[in-house]
């Protein structure tokens, strides 16, 4: 029997390119899911239709979980920006970093304290390798990814010893409308590789049910990330070429 048998679980972005995945991964291991998407999600026992960048409906949603606390909150809800920074609206980027962390943080704001009351749960935060390396002409996306990775290990110390456990993944890029158009035309130039989104979504629901603290997608990706934070010089120039060729194919 698999440990999600039974568990009322969260997901948001349930209707996206990983999120329908996951919801359909974690169904089959016996956890009745709710969706939250803009719209209804099909691979959900339970759908909840809203417009997280909404004020209103984020606080609602916050409310409903509050008081009717899921076992397991799952936030993949994203929103991708691409291009050089200072060619993003304000707009543009004010909602890549509401829908990439502020949202999460307040959502697990909302169903911390009743875990931590109850004495379990799980809340998981899907990232992205772009966050523990920030690349160029993702600057937003790359910042606010960075950002959900340093909410997931605050919020794992201030909940350690609760019951309440905190998963943090990061994966690559993957073969979805997420990633389409000058997205996918980047990641060709650069070599970057794109996982398929079934392939993906089973990671996440293996790191899930594992109760992992963090899970980085990509041996080479693990690796890079390393060097990222211990000498980033070392990334900066192997970069230098990809950011040469960029500015000739997106500038």
């Amino acid at each position: 029997m698999s440990r999600l048998d039974g568990q009322r679980v969260v997901v948001t972005g349930a209707a996206g390119g990983i999120g329908a995945h996951v919801a359909r991964l974690l169904t089959a291991r016996g956890a009745r899911v709710t969706g939250v998407d803009r719209v209804t999600p099909a691979e959900c026992a339970e759908a909840i239709v809203a417009d997280l960048g909404d004020e209103a409906a984020l606080a609602a949603l916050c409310d409903r979980l509050a008081g009717d606390t899921p076992d397991i909150l799952v936030n993949i809800a994203g929103v991708m920006r691409f291009g050089l920074h200072e060619t993003q609206t304000a707009e543009a980027l004010a909602l890549c970093y509401l829908i990439n962390l502020a949202v999460p943080a307040t959502l697990a704001q909302a169903v911390a304290g009743p875990m931590r009351l109850r004495g379990s749960g799980q809340i998981v935060n899907i990232g992205s390798v772009l966050g523990s390396i920030p690349y160029p002409w993702f600057a937003a996306y790359s910042s606010s990814k960075a950002g959900l990775a340093a909410l997931s290990q605050a919020l794992r110390r201030e909940l350690a010893g609760s019951g309440v456990s905190v998963t943090h993944v990061n994966p690559r890029a993957a073969r979805t409308p997420f990633n389409a158009g000058d997205v996918e035309r980047f990641l060709e130039m650069a070599g970057m590789k794109a996982d398929e989104p079934e392939w993906v979504a089973q990671r996440i629901v293996e790191a899930i049910e594992a109760r992992r603290p963090e899970l980085n997608i990509g041996r080479m990706e693990r690796l890079y990330a390393a060097l990222n934070a211990l000498v980033p010089g070392v990334i900066d120039n192997g970069l230098k070429s990809q950011v040469r060729r960029a500015h000739i194919a997106f500038s």
